[in-house]
């Protein structure tokens, strides 16, 4: 058997996987066949259940080049097993991107497009020019086999190693239909198809879930055993809670289907190689195609790139938010000689020329003649939507310590079964039981033990917690992680339209004349101003445009040209086409700001207007944006630029920037303003209007003079402080994570309360390796950032944080310290001085200027010291960090919320709270049903091994009553309770396998079965006690018994299993009010969730089954003794169950309430009020016998002091005692040198 070394596809990216190559194996088969056939079909359901299992038992290993079928398992932590069958498709190549030779030929042959034979034909023709070429689908990718590296990969469109000027040179010319054809056979049918599978089809998969097997195979061992009545209620059960998931799961499809469905197939306008337009189905489109955008705009069905005209698309599918945005042409490097290189195109670094699929095009703006046009470079699940619905279709498994305490729990309790299992086979052999009755109840005590009932149970909490968030206006499509968010102790927030209010106001302008600052205006509304260039660039320099008579775009842009009270007009398609070029976007002022003293310069004002010639749009990385205007009459044009402050004036002649510069800004900053700043020059007479249209910016934008700053307000919202009070008095960590300036984001932190007054902040400027230095942190204090170019060298003791000994975490996270760092230092510091990372996002609360996938690092690093990671955005540029926490929050109900677990209705952070409260509650909601399903479990587990003792049972009806009458009311009803109405600083804990969890449960096992017992063994001590017999009446031994002989044949036929004695009687009812007795002791309230008497209908149930049982216990009604199959026992024994069971009720409230809740917890687990474990702080020396007390107790219970589990922990515990950390002011940190291991960050203090 040929062996092969482990191959990787998807190298690096987040769908990374392993992959083996496998070939079917005959004998395999048969060996496989004949143990389904042995096993009755349980061996195919296993393999079912099993890919690697599957692909193993019927296949051998092979090389990856030669197999027929292939096995992949993912890289993450879950380690995930899929399988794929290999298929062939024939094609003339096996690069979609290089035309084969034959296709060559024709076209230099000049073959036109259209006069080919279809590839069918020419197949039919010529065979052999055909070769097969290999592939598998997986998650709706496509793989194909590579000769080059000898694996498997999926096909790139023209968005990886496609060059800016060959988009340009080499496919702007468009397709031949022969070209196409050959494309197509590689990319397949462009269209994101979300197949809504058939109710037979998910019946069938949901049918085949473990759960249901294990309910058929106890079912089918009840009607066996007679137990009719309980089978057809589990029956009946199971019947409901399938339609009831398929009806969810097919309304999810449906709901996605319809999403996508809307827009995937559209009729298309496309280019050909002879410039012919073929109008094609969007389904046809391959990456290559140059697609005709209509005027009237149209849905985008894939992702393309501009190569001539201007779009305005509306992309809210993507990004949340509902602004219009320019997109314009891709520049061509060779058509300007000062370009910087040929880079290499990535739809993420020119996003601002390409239109991604399902972002709706609105307008496009065109030159006479030339139509706009772009290229194709991604289709179907390819583009950004499709990996969208991917990521949807197939989520990643949810990884929550307490899913997989419940399988280790699970398998506890089939271990328990198989002790029962080996007991009644033992005990049934002993006393010479039929052997067919020793399978059957040897069985059944493993359906005892593992309830079926359990996984419903389990869901019911999170099912009531949805219920209860979709009444205060927050959605959850991923229920599962409603749990998990009852973890979360850490919440990362947006800035804007987040802890802010959405829109900016226009605070001020501090305009600059002679290279000095003027005093701050109020208004740039009048008249002195309005031909000032300050104004003009103003009125200029902003994507706004005109749809549908309306202005729209970007809010700051909106509320500046609000501010000036300027009218804006945009040429008709009608003016467009009557001119030999794009007719400009014009801005004039209104008449109410024009002078009414001189005529004549009324005059000349009444035809003031400034025409935008060309426009650079605002780049997130180049943070600024430009345009080229012209005054109507001007000879010259003009450029205007606005941007962030400190990148503008690093553009501008110096000797045009105010020397105070940066002490104004860092005013304004501190103090939490937006600031923008302006920028103008004069252009080159020399320079047309042809000429500017193919600038690049960089000629535009460099010796600007500095015009001033415009001054934005961004007003807190409202609930903003009162939320995040509430979020550090529950010991949840808050951090900022914003696209904003940072000295802005470090004035809303403290404004909000995410940074004390008291607090200091260390900003950590990382500075990549330049120049043959390596790369370097250095360390500011935001305070003292002003004082560092004037002040002395030495160093304040006051200035450094003070480091106290804390008792525990909670005290710690009131740091006295706060990191503060801008993307561009957290881009250097991930790949430089990864060592620093988690010291560094342990104490980070404010992350500035930080791009969408720097969002998703971040909550990677956190993760990765083990918090629980929540984030709230507004959909806008949050997606991917929205995805990867525990508990993702979007703000916007736009279709880009659809990656979010959660969607908040109003724009309000005071969601976060409110979901914390109820995944708290559904957390502790699961935990409480858990104990109970396995006290229920064990309890009903040892009342039937003691009747088996005996050679008895529990009848069906009595089964019928706990299952049906007592447990599954009181599960469903203990589940109702809400959350508690505030938060508090205690967490609840992560997993089932937890100290208190654990001595909670087995304290009341130990309880129940003594009882138990007690009772089981008492009753036979009794003097009337007798094996009884279809004549024995204990409650009346004196008097005779008569009865027919027709009568004692149909009891005894009836009772053959022995279920009627004076045994079976005491365990029901002793087990009967157990059941309730541990539902009331679990049913716990406060500090998670509200009290249990406010749960009204698990009150009244409980009231209700409670009455119910001790009257027919007291009082016994012959009928219902007859269908439960109990027997008359004396008054007396009666009243003596009552006391066993009064006693039993006082024991578990106290061993639970007082002794674990009370003493135990507070000497042994000292919790701490988040739940966890205290630091490990030195302690002052203890007296020797408490110390043995303490070693004793500890020991006892496997619960030393020891370090904390989670990470983030341990580094502060760690910090507390580093002399070196925090850094002190004025220092840098240099990262270590490449040619010494294991060396460490050198400090350097700078004087």
């Amino acid at each position: 058997m040929e062996k092969e070394e482990k191959k990787i596809v998807n190298t690096g990216e987040e769908d990374e996987m392993e992959i083996y190559g496998y070939n079917r194996c005959h004998w395999k088969l048969v060996l496989v066949a004949i143990g389904v056939l042995c096993t009755g079909g349980f061996l195919l359901l296993l393999l079912y259940w099993m890919p690697e299992w599957r692909v193993r038992a019927t296949c051998k290993r092979t090389t990856l080049k030669d197999c027929e079928v292939v096995l992949l398992r993912t890289t993450d932590e879950f380690r995930i097993w899929f399988c794929a069958k290999i298929r062939i498709v024939r094609s003339l190549g096996d690069n979609p991107l290089q035309n084969p030779q034959s296709i060559e030929d024709k076209v230099s042959n000049g073959h036109s497009g259209h006069s080919c034979e279809s590839p069918a034909e020419e197949n039919r023709n010529d065979p052999n020019k055909y070769s097969p070429i290999r592939y598998f689908t997986h998650h709706s990718v496509m793989y194909f086999w590579n000769d080059a590296v000898q694996s498997f990969d999926f096909k790139k469109g023209l968005d990886e190693s496609t060059s800016c000027s060959s988009i340009h040179n080499e496919h702007s010319k468009g397709l031949t239909k022969e070209v196409h054809d050959y494309r197509k056979v590689f990319y397949g049918v462009n269209e994101i198809a979300v197949k809504v599978p058939s109710i037979f089809k998910l019946l069938i998969k949901e049918v085949l879930n473990p759960f249901y097997i294990f309910q058929l195979f106890s079912v089918i061992l009840w009607i066996t055993d007679e137990y009719y009545y309980y089978a057809l209620a589990i029956v009946i059960m199971s019947v409901i809670s399938i339609v009831s998931s398929l009806y969810t799961i097919r309304k999810q499809y449906i709901m996605l289907h319809d999403m996508v469905a809307a827009h995937s197939i559209v009729r298309v306008s496309v280019s050909r190689a002879n410039q012919e337009i073929e109008e094609i189905l969007s389904t046809d489109l391959v990456p290559g195609d140059i697609m005709v955008i209509p005027s009237n705009g149209t849905i985008m069905p894939c992702d393309a790139v501009l190569v001539s005209g201007t779009c305005i698309v509306n992309e809210s599918m993507l990004t949340g938010e509902s602004v219009p945005v320019t997109k314009t042409n891709l520049p061509n490097p060779a058509e300007d000689p000062k370009a910087m290189g040929d880079e290499i195109y990535s739809p993420e670094v020119h996003k601002r020329h390409t239109l991604f699929c399902g972002t709706n095009v609105i307008q496009t703006r065109f030159y006479t003649g030339e139509r706009v046009k772009a290229i194709v470079v991604r289709t179907g699940f390819s583009t950004s939507k499709g990996q969208l619905v991917r990521s949807i279709l197939y989520p990643k498994p949810t990884d929550f310590k307490l899913y997989r305490d419940a399988y280790m729990f699970l398998l506890f309790l089939v271990l328990v079964a198989g002790v029962g299992f080996l007991y009644t086979v033992v005990n049934s052999i002993l006393n010479e039981v039929p052997a067919h009755i020793i399978i059957i109840e040897s069985l059944d005590i493993i359906t005892i033990t593992v309830p079926p009932a359990l996984p419903a149970a389990m869901t019911a909490g999170i099912v009531y917690a949805q219920r209860r968030l979709k009444k205060i206006g927050i959605f959850c499509i991923s229920p599962q992680r409603i749990n998990i968010c009852g973890q979360l102790n850490l919440v990362c927030f947006d800035k804007t339209g987040t802890l802010t209010e959405d829109g900016l106001d226009l605070w001020g302008i501090q305009r600059v004349e002679n290279a000095r600052f003027l005093f701050p205006e109020e208004r740039a509304c009048n008249e002195s101003l309005v031909k000032s260039q300050f104004v003009a660039c103003m009125a200029t320099c902003h994507s706004l445009t005109k749809i549908e008579g309306v202005l729209s775009g970007d809010p700051l842009d909106l509320k500046m040209f609000e501010a000036i009270g300027w009218i804006l007009e945009e040429a008709t398609e009608e003016e467009t086409a009557l001119h030999n070029r794009i007719m400009p976007t014009v801005v004039r002022p209104p008449k109410q700001l024009l002078p009414e003293s001189k005529p004549a310069t009324n005059q000349e004002m009444a035809s003031y207007e400034i025409g935008i010639v060309r426009q650079f749009p605002f780049s997130s990385a180049l943070q600024r944006m430009c345009v080229v205007a012209r005054v109507l009459g001007e000879k010259r044009m003009d450029a205007f630029m606005k941007g962030a402050p400190e990148v503008i004036a690093s553009l501008c002649k110096q000797e045009t920037v105010p020397v105070d510069f940066e002490t104004i800004l860092e005013d304004y900053t501190k103090q939490g303003f937006r600031v923008i700043a302006l920028a103008h020059r004069k252009l080159e007479s020399k320079l047309s209007w042809h000429k500017v249209q193919n600038i690049n910016r960089d000629a535009i934008e460099s010796n600007m003079d500095f015009m001033g700053l415009i001054i934005m307000q961004n007003k807190l919202k409202q609930e903003t402080p009162a939320v995040l009070e509430d979020l550090h008095k529950a010991n949840i960590r808050t951090v900022m994570v914003t696209g904003d300036n940072m000295l802005t984001a470090i004035s809303v932190a403290r404004d909000c309360g995410m940074i004390l007054p008291q607090d200091k902040v260390i900003i950590a400027e990382a500075l990549p390796p330049k120049d043959g230095r390596v790369a370097r942190i250095n360390w500011h204090y935001a305070d003292t950032l002003t004082k560092c170019t004037n002040s002395s060298p030495a160093i304040n003791s006051q200035d450094i944080p003070i480091k106290l000994v804390h008792e525990s975490l909670e005290d710690l996270q009131l740091t006295k310290y706060h990191f503060a760092m801008n993307g561009k230092s957290f881009a250097v510091i991930l790949e430089h001085f990864q060592d620093l990372v988690p010291k560094l996002v342990l104490h980070g609360t404010v992350f500035a200027r930080m791009a969408p996938d720097q969002k998703t690092q971040l909550v990677e690093a956190l993760q990765n010291v083990d918090y629980y990671v929540g984030m709230c955005g507004d959909g806008a540029n949050d997606c991917g960090a929205l995805k990867k926490a525990h508990g993702g929050i979007s703000l916007s109900e736009l279709e880009a919320s659809v990656a979010s677990p959660f969607t908040s209705r109003t724009p309000s952070i005071s969601c976060v709270p409110n979901l914390i409260r109820e995944g708290r509650a559904a957390l502790i909601t699961s935990f409480c049903v858990f104990k109970f399903m396995a006290l229920y479990s064990i309890i009903q587990y040892f009342s039937v091994t003691l009747l088996y003792s005996i050679l008895s049972n529990l009848g069906d009806f009595q089964f019928l009553f706990i299952d049906l009458a007592i447990i599954l009311v009181v599960v469903f009803t203990m589940s109702l309770n809400p959350a508690w109405k505030e938060l508090v600083a205690q967490r609840p804990p992560s997993g089932l396998i937890s100290g208190q969890l654990l001595c909670s449960v087995l304290s009341q096992i130990i309880t129940c079965l003594g009882f138990q017992t007690i009772g089981f063994i008492w009753v036979k001590q009794q003097p009337w006690y007798e094996p009884w017999t279809t004549q024995s009446d204990a409650c009346n031994l004196s008097a005779a018994t008569n009865t027919s002989s027709s009568q004692h044949e149909n009891e005894t036929l009836h009772d053959e299993h022995n279920i009627k004695n004076y045994e079976n009687t005491t365990v029901f009812f002793i087990s009967s009010f157990q059941y309730l007795i541990v539902a009331i002791v679990f049913s716990k309230g406060k500090p998670f969730r509200q009290p249990c008497y406010r749960n009204v209908l698990f009150v009244i149930s409980v009231i209700v089954i409670y009455i119910f049982t001790l009257f027919i216990m007291l009082y016994p009604v012959e009928s219902i003794d007859r269908v439960l199959e109990l027997v008359c026992v004396p008054y007396e024994w009666r009243i003596t169950i009552l006391i066993i069971i009064i006693i039993n009720a006082i024991v578990s409230l106290l061993v639970e309430n007082i002794l674990l809740d009370m003493i135990l917890w507070k000497v042994v687990f000292s919790r701490d009020k988040q739940g966890e474990y205290r630091l490990t702080i030195p302690q002052p020396p203890q007296e020797p016998l408490d110390r043995w007390r303490g070693c004793v107790l500890s020991s006892l219970f496997g619960c030393r002091k020891k370090i904390p589990k989670a990470k983030y922990m341990h580094l502060a515990q760690e910090l507390l005692v580093d002399p070196e950390w925090p850094p002190k002011p004025r220092t840098t940190t240099e990262a270590k040198d490449p040619t010494q291991e294991n060396g460490s960050y050198p400090i350097i203090t700078v004087t």
